[in-house]
C-alpha cells in the first residue's frame, strides 16, 4: 500500500513559495516531475508511487501559479522563470536528479538542464512535447483552457463532461472527487486554480520561450552533448506531437529513447498509466541508476 506523500515548499525566484510532494527515502536519488499547463502535482500521483517502489526518491512539483504553490504578483510566467523555481527545488535534494516533464514541464526540462545549470540532471524525460510541436494541438490545449477560464462550472459532473469533450480517449471518471485537486469552488461556481495571467494574455512576462523552436532544440543538443540521456514518451493519438513531428524529433537526435503509447493522448501519464509508468522505470534501470 503507497503511503501519503510528504509536502514540503521552497522560495523560487522572487520568492514566490513553491509546493512539493515527496514519496520515497529524502536521502535516495530523486526523479523529479514537472506537470503540464493548468495541472498539478497531483498528475503525477501513480507514476510517482510507481518510481519510489523502486527505491527512488519521487517529488512532484507545483508551478508557480498553480495547484498550492504561489501565483507571481507581477505575473512572471516565463518558461526560465519556471526552471528557475525548480533548481530551487532541486537544492534541497541529493545531486543529479532524474527530471520528468509533461509538456510545459518539458520545456521547463529542457531550458533548466541544457541552458540555465547544465549538468545539474542525470537524465531527462519528455512527455509527449518537442520543441517542434504541433500548433493546432497546442491551440486546443490552449482553447480548452481559456474556454471556461472566467465563467467556471456549475457542477463537478460539469468538468466532467468538459474533459471527456476535450480528451475522448480517457473514460469518464465516476468519482469526481479527484478533479477536486484542479479546482476551486466560489459562490457556487468551480473555476480552474490556476492564475488567469498564465494565458489570457495579460501577463508582461508570459511563457513566450514555448514558441522558441531554434532556442529548444539548441538546449536539447546541450543536454545530449553532455551525455545526459533522454527518452521521449509520445501518446499516439497526440495532436500536439504527431506522428511525424515525432519522427522528425528522432530523426534529428537519434540518441534521445522513443516509446509510443497506444491508447493514450497528450495526456500519457493518466491515459495509460501503466505503460507510462512501466517505460518510465525501465529507462531509469538502463540509463540512470548510476552516475
Amino acid at each position: 500500500m503507497t503511503t501519503a506523500p510528504d509536502s514540503f515548499d521552497t522560495h523560487g525566484v522572487d520568492g514566490v513559495r513553491i509546493v512539493a510532494d515527496r514519496l520515497g527515502d529524502p536521502l535516495a536519488p530523486a526523479v523529479v516531475f514537472l506537470h503540464g499547463g493548468g495541472q498539478t502535482r497531483r498528475s503525477w500521483g501513480r507514476a510517482a508511487a510507481a518510481v519510489a517502489e523502486r527505491g527512488w526518491q519521487a517529488v512532484t512539483v507545483d508551478f508557480r501559479g498553480h495547484g498550492e504553490s504561489d501565483w507571481s504578483e507581477d505575473g512572471d510566467y516565463r518558461v526560465t522563470t519556471f526552471a528557475g523555481d525548480v533548481l530551487a527545488v532541486l537544492r534541497d535534494l541529493p545531486p543529479r536528479p532524474v527530471l520528468v516533464g509533461a509538456s510545459l514541464g518539458g520545456f521547463t526540462a529542457m531550458l533548466l538542464a541544457g541552458e540555465l545549470s547544465p549538468n545539474t540532471v542525470r537524465a531527462v524525460i519528455l512527455v509527449d512535447i518537442v520543441p517542434d510541436m504541433n500548433q493546432s494541438g497546442a491551440t486546443r490545449i490552449h482553447s480548452f483552457m481559456y474556454d471556461r477560464m472566467t465563467s467556471g462550472f456549475a457542477s463537478l459532473d460539469e468538468v466532467a463532461d468538459a474533459i471527456q469533450e476535450y480528451n475522448p480517449n480517457r473514460g469518464r471518471p465516476t468519482d469526481l472527487d479527484g478533479l477536486r485537486t484542479n479546482l476551486r469552488l466560489r459562490d457556487g461556481r468551480w473555476y480552474w486554480h490556476w492564475d488567469p495571467k498564465f494565458i489570457d494574455g495579460t501577463s508582461a512576462l508570459p511563457p513566450i520561450e514555448v514558441t522558441e523552436v531554434d532556442r529548444m532544440h539548441a538546449a536539447v543538443e546541450a543536454i545530449l552533448r553532455n551525455d545526459v540521456p533522454m527518452l521521449l514518451v509520445r501518446g499516439q493519438m497526440s495532436d500536439l506531437v504527431t506522428k511525424e513531428k515525432a519522427d522528425e524529433f528522432i530523426a534529428r537526435f537519434p540518441e534521445i529513447d522513443f516509446v509510443d503509447v497506444g491508447g493514450a493522448g497528450h495526456m500519457v501519464a493518466g491515459d495509460r498509466n501503466d505503460i507510462f509508468a512501466g517505460a518510465v522505470v525501465e529507462f531509469l534501470a538502463r540509463h540512470a541508476a548510476e552516475g
